[in-house]
């Protein structure tokens, strides 16, 4: 069966997730981590990408980007997957596929969606408990949003900028999002639409994106089409 393509419109969120081959480990010390994140500002800067939010986990990655192109950001996760799989292969002497394949994602709302999504990502080391606090993990970017701790790899996306009049507002207002988990429905459904290549948002952002692009954006119903049995009379209308 043939891959769907991805969901992909120019300046549209995109939230992101790349694992490691069976869930494997693609992180294995400090170095590796700089290295991506190193990469990764460089080719968002080639392809013209801006990244919102993100979190380096030990065997996978999670992404908020936007961009202007609707291609842009497959080239830099192509050639920022080439590269770093490069250098693992290179470091730690060993050969084959770091990668589960393609990278998963979906396009998401950014006035219903975007913080809950930011949260999302950049809660992922506390809901693995590697972390008690999203501040204390190094390789998010919690501190740039949260704490304002300077990152050339994080744009603000404008409903960010949209939570103060300054910097250290907007930063309290985001701060304040963290006092509260994620609702377990939320977390499902930023789950089931990044793993399934589906919109994320309101049936009305789905809509529009399914008209932009020209086909389904939404899960199918489940099960075979129901069998329509014509009346034995013949007649379709009595």
């Amino acid at each position: 069966m043939p891959r769907r393509p991805r969901l992909a419109l120019p300046n549209v969120p995109l939230h992101l997730i790349q694992r490691g081959n069976n869930r494997q480990a693609c992180f294995f010390a400090d170095e590796d981590y700089r290295f991506y994140l190193d990469w990764l500002l460089d080719y968002a800067a080639k392809t013209g990408c801006r990244i919102h939010a993100y979190a380096l986990m030990t065997n996978h990655v999670h992404l908020l980007v936007s961009a202007d192109r609707s291609g842009a950001p497959g080239e830099m996760m192509k050639a920022l997957g080439q590269r770093y799989v490069q250098y693992v292969n290179r470091t730690y002497r060993r050969s084959g596929t770091l990668w589960e394949g393609r990278f998963r994602s979906c396009p998401t709302q950014a006035d219903a969606y975007l913080l809950a999504c930011q949260r999302y990502i950049e809660l992922n080391p506390v809901r693995a408990v590697m972390v008690e606090h999203p501040a204390d993990y190094r390789w998010s970017s919690y501190r740039a949003n949260a704490q304002g701790e300077e990152n050339p790899l994080v744009t603000p996306h404008e409903v960010f900028a949209g939570l103060g009049t300054d910097a250290a507002s907007r930063q309290t207002a985001y701060r304040e999002l963290f006092r509260y988990e994620l609702e377990p429905g939320l977390v499902d459904e930023i789950r089931r639409a990044t793993q399934g290549n589906f919109a994320l948002g309101s049936a009305s952002f789905a809509e529009q994106i399914g008209a932009a692009l020209g086909r389904r954006v939404v899960p199918g119903k489940s099960g075979r089409p129901r069998k329509v049995v014509a009346p034995e009379s013949g007649k379709l209308f009595g």
